[in-house]
């Protein structure tokens, strides 16, 4: 890598990002060094390292966001550079300074540019001035609220990104409580609570370009990403290149772009971001003066491993590629599978993960720790957790990114599709099948998809799991091979516990799934074969007689492979299922579907149920706002308090009209799922 080559590296990040890099410096021969606080002690990016250093603490701010802690572990273990990744330092003019004034390579671009483009009114001029299309933008002074805004509006923040600190505001009404709310998530998310407003383009495209500079003055575009699709301000599928965009508008992006990063004198990675109307109008956004989160679909069809070439640029090398190299090759698509329900307003789900089996066959578990990164692969998981792992209210809710890469994007969203349909990631919820329904859904086919895709479009985020033949398939190859551990040992493992040579009366068992029980009986009518009633028995009335028998009756012939996978064919129809047992609970998954069961027990004693009477707190977090005390009169949808978790905030709500008899949390308490927060009096 030349005289000042990178030896070895420290990685200033967690999750999926700190795995990714570390990837690519092994295979360019750097060591590894990384970083984890107290709860991310086990965690799988600790262990995709060489060496990794304890900072401590278990919040961001305690741990990763210590940028004097981050440096002395550079230091003390050696290091001779340092990579932000994207969150946390990686925009944080301050922390590469110190990197560079240490004696360590950065990689990134300069400190000055951070500080000139990391703030977005700044960065607006600069564009202005580079000839860069874009609106002017209102900094709002003193939480004061500025003249002269048109609407619909768009409040942001100075700092940071992500989608934190981002409002859209459609009427005047609702623009001091948006800079508000804004203003303090800016503040927690960036430490910056700085925000401005400016229009909002109704029905546009979120267009991205990836730009890397290098020392020596020359910079390229390596293509466009649209990242259109997004919940809360944040990307849930971004792909490349951008869908429904002319030669003529695609052209202005890479050029506005390239005229940008001219200006700047612009090093190392970065992404131009821009808004494009459904009449070709351009807005341009911001500059994201570091690695973005989607930026695999861009070496997807590029074939360019965009960390190796960072590395490279931060030893001082030449960019080694000319615009004139860079090609475009076929369609990549990213989803973000995330620990949150879409069908819950996207609330966040915490736990331990379970089974995690993403883009694997079936009968395989994923790796431990994912080997060198393959840019041109077809699919393409990149996570940060694996079975054990912990999804903390502390940090982001990302799971892990799936990459798909086809000659075009049909073969591309069905590919990504099937995947997502086939994911299993039991212990926290994700939007799996969200995203599963989305690659099959018309409009996105049709590449209709502006920013309030999402908003237009509330079937996908119900969408649920599989169809019902594959569930019941499921189903049964759970009930089927439930044979407990002594029965596995035993000469007839090949069936079901209680079967029997001769018909005898059938086993009936209750099988929970999300909340919902089904109830299955079945006897055998061979060694392999049964039939099985599906639904719950008739009950008997006031006299004792039995109603009708309205159950459905499947024949099912079962046959068990090697992996953990059972052939289930009902009624004529075959699928191969994989079957995994943790604990109580029955994880299965075919090709079409992914189903957990838990075995009812046939007696059980129910105790009461004691909820307390108000809201409780969906998920771990931090009382971050209280907005009643006790006494106070409030009405249906009324907010109570605020709850901060996975870095959003969560409005907690009245539910009728009811008198505030106690408040159990102030500001700066950690809470737990289940906490009753706030107790109403509604007598």
């Amino acid at each position: 890598m030349g005289s000042t080559s990178i030896h070895r590296l420290l990685i200033a990040n967690r999750g999926e990002i700190a795995v990714r890099i570390a990837r690519s410096a092994r295979a360019l021969g750097i060591d590894t060094v990384g970083v984890y606080s107290a709860p991310d002690a086990d965690a799988l990016h600790v262990d995709s390292v060489d060496v990794a250093v304890a900072l401590g603490g278990s919040s961001p701010a305690d741990s990763y966001l210590r940028g004097d802690l981050v440096l002395e572990a550079a230091v003390a273990t050696g290091c001779d550079a340092v990579h932000p990744g994207y969150g946390f330092l990686a925009e944080n003019a301050g922390f590469a300074r110190s990197v560079l004034d240490a004696g360590l390579a950065w990689v990134g671009p300069t400190p000055e540019q951070i500080e000139l483009l990391g703030d977005k009114v700044a960065a607006k001029a600069a564009a202005v001035e580079a000839g860069v299309p874009t609106t002017s933008a209102l900094l709002v002074t003193d939480g004061a609220v500025p003249d002269g805004v048109s609407y619909p509006a768009l409040v942001k923040a100075a700092a940071g990104g992500g989608g934190r600190g981002m409002r859209v505001v459609r009427s005047a009404d609702d623009l001091p409580a948006a800079l508000e709310a804004a203003s303090r998530e800016a503040l927690s998310a960036f430490g910056d609570g700085t925000v401005f407003v400016e229009p909002y383009l109704e029905g546009g495209r979120h267009v991205e370009v990836q730009i890397m500079g290098d020392a020596h003055g020359a910079v390229i575009h390596l293509g466009d990403r649209e990242c259109s699709i997004q919940r809360r301000n944040q990307k849930v599928i971004e792909e490349a290149p951008a869908s429904a965009v002319d030669r003529s508008v695609r052209e202005a992006l890479w050029e506005g772009a390239l005229a940008l990063a001219r200006h700047v004198g612009y090093v190392n990675a970065g992404t131009v971001e821009f808004l494009v109307g459904a009449d070709g109008t351009i807005n341009f956004l911001e500059v994201n003066t570091r690695l973005q989160v989607e930026h695999p679909v861009t070496e997807a069809v590029t074939g360019v491993d965009l960390v190796a070439m960072q590395l490279r640029v931060a030893a001082g090398e030449p960019l080694g590629l000319s615009q004139e190299e860079v090609s475009l090759s076929g369609h990549a698509i990213e989803a973000r599978l995330v620990a949150e329900d879409p069908a819950a307003g996207w609330l966040p789900s915490g736990g331990t993960i379970g089974r995690f089996a993403v883009g694997t066959e079936l009968g395989q578990d994923g790796p431990e720790v994912a080997s060198t990164v393959r840019v041109g692969s077809a699919v393409r998981v990149d996570s940060g957790v694996r079975s054990g792992s912990s999804v903390s209210a502390d940090y982001d809710s990302l799971v892990a990114k799936v990459i798909v890469h086809a000659a075009d994007r049909p073969t591309a969203a069905r590919r990504l599709g099937r995947v997502m349909a086939s994911a299993q990631v039991t212990g926290v919820r994700t939007n799996a099948a969200m995203l599963a329904a989305v690659c099959r859904e018309a409009d996105y086919l049709a590449g209709a998809t502006p920013t309030s895709y999402l908003d237009t479009h509330p079937d996908v985020l119900a969408a649920g799991g599989p169809d019902p033949d594959v569930a019941l398939a499921l189903l049964l190859a759970a009930a089927l091979t439930d044979a407990g551990d002594n029965h596995a040992q035993s000469p007839t493992a090949f069936a079901p516990s209680g079967w029997r040579l001769l018909r005898t009366m059938g086993q009936r068992q209750t099988w929970a799934c999300d909340g919902v029980e089904h109830h299955l009986e079945y006897h055998m009518v061979g060694p392999a074969q049964a039939e099985v009633l599906v639904g719950a028995p008739p009950e008997p009335d006031d006299a004792g007689a039995l109603g009708d028998d309205e159950r459905r009756r499947v024949q099912v012939a079962f046959r068990l492979h090697e992996g953990g996978l059972v052939a289930i064919e009902a009624d004529g129809t075959r699928h191969l299922v994989e079957v995994t047992r943790q604990g109580d609970d029955v994880h299965t998954r075919c090709a079409l579907g992914a189903l957990s069961f838990t075995r009812v027990p046939r007696f059980a004693t129910h105790d009461l149920d004691l909820a307390g009477s108000g809201p409780v707190c969906p998920l771990p977090g931090t009382v971050i706002a209280v907005h009643v005390e006790a006494g106070a009169k409030v009405g249906d949808g009324e907010l109570l308090m605020v709850v901060e978790a996975m870095k959003m905030e969560h409005p907690i709500t009245a539910a009728g009209e009811a008198t505030v008899a106690e408040v159990r949390f102030g500001v700066g308490d950690r809470v737990d799922t289940g906490n009753l927060l706030v107790v109403l009096d509604r007598s």
